[in-house]
This record gives structure tokens, C-alpha cells and sequence, in this order.
């Protein structure tokens, strides 16, 4: 639909009409210059077809064109235009990711090229929050300790962004799945989302905080919080030599799964990974209607510049 945003701008049209009016014609007023005749009557017969009927009522024409864009551009044109509505899934989904010391271990391959595996984990880790549109997506990193990185937030491409920027070090070496956990709980705790899950990704063993995982995840069942583990990495502690580093508690996160209803995957290659991603995003669809919406296309500056383009013709001619 078609409307103006400030149509009593329009009133002013009759304003040059109405000052010419009240105020009167000017005269034009200066010193007597003494010339020869033969060159005073060409002056005089050029100012005569200067001031030609016909070309003083197109110069008058093109201003009164002019001052009616100018106005039309002031008055606001525009069109009410429907949009693509965001589709909204009424999710809150935390992604909590380890970046404890052994997520720099290049135990993984990407295009025949060895990476680590916090490399893999970005890869696959941002192109899965990009697909999250219509959840309100956060992001928790966890070492010795765990911080929020990204708030619960409608921009996937923000956290996207965080978890390729996601660097070993800051949050310490250690591998604290409890306190990471909890923090994903402890901020979906006032949340009146319809569904909240959490993905849940370590490549170690819990190591460090005072909590127990398991009583973590007997605290998500209880608030209703669906939790999928990912426990990434070539070895786990059924499989590993004694005292090996690096290998991943695969009970531990089958039983955070297990008792908060979610699903647990085993990831030791980077197809693996990818694999993950396709079967969460099965598990938690996206696909779901959104809210309608409509904005104003605005058309003020086709009037403005035409107005502009007008009125340099305009002084050009003049000059000219």
C-alpha cells in the first residue's frame, strides 16, 4: 500500500504564490552606465529577448517543478511491502564447547590436511549455529573453567563467529564438563522458551570443578533441559592404553544423554563430525513458521534527486 509519511508537507505548495503576493516584485535598482547608442540598443534588445514571454514562463514552469519534487521528497513516499517473515522455533539451544588443553591434538583431517581438533570443532562448530535460524542460540566454552561467550541471541552468524575465534588457553587447560553445564543450566533457568536443549562436546575427562556431571545432569532432567553429548576423539578410556592423555569419558557424556533425554554421538573423525551436525539438525528442526512482518520501502529520493538534477540544468542554462 501506498502512503506518504508527512503529507501536510504538501500544504506548502501555494507558499511561492502567496509570498510573491504579500511581499510584491522586486525591483532591481543600481547606477546609470553611459554607453553609445549603436551599443546601448543591442543591450536593450537582448535583455528584451531575454525576458521573452516564452522563456520566462518555462524558467517560472521548471522552478515551480522544482519546488513540487522538493515537497513530494519532504512528504515521505513510500510503500507498505510484506517481508519474509523469521521463522521462530521457540528453542533456546546452548552449544558448550571443551577447550581444554588436548582439543590441540591434530589427530584429525580435514581436505587431506592434518588439523587439530579445536580446528575441526570450529569448522563444523560454525557452520551448525549459521543453520540454527529461528533459535535463540548461546555459546559456553569451558577449560578449568567455564564463561559465557555469546548470550542467548536470534544472531547465529554472531556466535558463529565466536566459536571460529574460540582460542585454547583463556578459560584454562583442564576439562570441566560440570561447571560448563551448569552454566548453560543456570542461564536457561528463567527462560520461558517452549523447548530448551543443550549440545554438549568434550574430547577428555571431567577433571576439575566439585560437581559431579552425572548430579548435572540429573538437575537438567528436572528443569526439562534436553541434553546431546558429543564426545569427540580417535580413543576413549575403554579402548586407550593405561595412562594414555587425550582420550575422551564416553560413559560419562552417554549418561549426561541418557538421563536428560537427549542423544549421544561418538565422533572420531572429522566425517564423523559432520555427520553429527546433519543429526542434530534432524533431531532439533528449525523448520517452523514465523511471525508476519511488513516494512516501508521509502521512495523520497527519487523526487529529491530529480529535483537536484533540475535545478543544476537549471543554473547551467543560465550561465550558458
Amino acid at each position: 500500500m501506498f502512503d506518504l509519511a508527512n503529507p501536510l508537507a504538501l500544504v506548502l505548495l501555494p507558499l511561492p504564490v502567496l509570498a510573491v503576493f504579500l511581499l510584491g516584485r522586486g525591483r532591481m535598482t543600481g547606477g546609470a552606465l553611459r554607453v553609445p547608442d549603436r551599443i546601448g540598443g543591442r543591450l536593450l534588445a537582448q535583455e528584451q529577448e531575454a525576458r521573452s514571454i516564452g522563456r520566462l514562463f518555462a524558467g517560472q514552469g521548471l522552478l515551480w517543478l522544482v519546488w513540487a519534487l522538493v515537497l513530494v521528497a519532504i512528504s515521505g513516499p513510500r510503500e507498505l511491502a510484506p517481508v519474509s517473515a523469521l521463522k521462530v522455533t521457540g528453542r533456546d539451544l546452548a552449544v558448550v564447547l571443551d577447550l581444554s588443553g588436548s582439543m590441540v591434538r591434530d589427530d584429525f583431517y580435514l581436505d587431506d590436511r592434518q588439523i587439530t581438533r579445536l580446528e575441526a570443532v570450529r569448522a563444523v562448530g560454525a557452520d551448525f549455529a549459521r543453520r540454527r535460524a529461528g533459535d535463540r542460540v548461546a555459546l559456553i566454552l569451558f577449560g578449568s573453567e567455564a564463561y559465557y561467550a555469546a548470550p542467548f541471541t536470534f544472531d547465529t552468524e554472531a556466535v558463529a563467529r565466536r566459536i571460529e575465534e574460540a582460542t585454547i588457553g583463556i578459560s584454562g587447560r583442564a576439562t570441566n564438563i560440570s561447571d560448563g553445564l551448569g552454566l548453560a543450566l543456570k542461564r536457561m533457568q528463567d527462560s520461558d522458551a517452549a523447548s530448551r536443549v543443550v549440545i554438549l562436546l568434550s574430547d577428555g575427562v571431567n577433571n576439575a570443578g566439585a560437581t559431579n556431571p552425572r548430579g548435572v545432569a540429573e538437575l537438567a532432567a528436572e528443569m526439562g533441559v534436553r541434553v546431546h553429548t558429543i564426545a569427540l576423539g580417535p580413543k576413549d578410556m575403554a579402548s586407550a592404553e593405561e595412562g594414555e592423555h587425550g582420550v575422551v569419558d564416553v560413559v560419562t557424556l552417554q549418561a549426561i544423554s541418557e538421563m536428560s533425554g537427549g542423544e549421544s554421538f561418538r565422533v572420531k573423525t572429522t566425517d564423523d563430525l559432520f555427520k553429527v551436525g546433519a543429526a542434530l539438525d534432524a533431531l532439533e528442526s528449525t523448520d517452523s513458521d514465523g511471525l508476519a512482518a511488513e516494512v516501508f520501502h521509502d521512495y523520497w529520493a527519487w523526487p529529491a534527486g530529480l529535483a537536484a538534477v533540475l535545478m543544476l540544468w537549471f543554473a547551467f542554462r543560465d550561465v550558458s
